[in-house]
């Protein structure tokens, strides 16, 4: 039986260290905030999840969907980037 540790370091051209690269970090910083505009939107959601939803859940739901349209829009703007996630 082959080792997989073996073979891992043909399958795994460049090393690991476990930290993000500063593109990557640019990258993140760039996105933050539409992520946070989906957390409030995820937020909202989980809030009517053990309840009827109320007329302020509804507009709170509403209010967080706009943000992340806005933070999509503005991201997209700024960078020229097409984000495909399902949104048309």
């Amino acid at each position: 039986m082959l080792s997989i540790a073996a073979l891992q370091a043909v399958v795994t051209a460049t090393p690991f260290d476990g930290d993000p690269s500063d593109a990557e970090l640019d990258a993140i910083e760039t996105e933050m905030p539409l992520i946070l505009a989906d957390v409030e939107l995820l937020d909202a959601v989980i809030k009517t999840l053990d309840r009827p939803v109320a007329k302020l859940d509804e507009r709170r739901i509403r209010r967080a969907r706009n943000r992340v349209v806005a933070a999509r829009r503005d991201l997209t703007n700024r960078t020229g980037l097409t984000l495909t996630d399902g949104a048309a």
